[in-house]
């Protein structure tokens, strides 16, 4: 018998917060990608420009993010070494919404 592995069981990545989540306690940055990405990814930086976080955009264009209180970029790099940086504010109990076209 062959068993194959998916990797991470990581939620699937819809417009829609997951079930379970309590926003009076958490801060989210979420957005949609739009136009000729292949694939992309998301990734977080701090207020200082360090790197906290990433995540592959979904086929859809979807990405999310579970932040602390404060100021963040999201950092969209896509196909063709399209890079393209957003300033977000975060912001307890609330979900920053993004559209970013590439």
């Amino acid at each position: 018998m062959t068993t194959v592995s998916n990797g991470c069981a990581a939620p699937e990545q819809t417009v829609e917060l997951p079930a379970g989540i309590d926003l009076s306690t958490q801060a989210v940055i979420q957005g949609v990608v739009t136009g000729p990405t292949g694939t992309a990814y998301a990734r977080l930086l701090d207020g200082s420009g360090e790197f906290t976080g990433e995540v592959v955009v979904s086929d859809e264009g979807i990405f999310r993010f579970f932040a602390a209180p404060g100021s963040w970029t999201v950092r969209i790099i896509a196909g063709g070494g399209v890079t393209k940086d957003v300033p977000v504010e975060a912001k307890l109990g609330e979900v920053a919404q993004l559209q970013v076209a590439v």
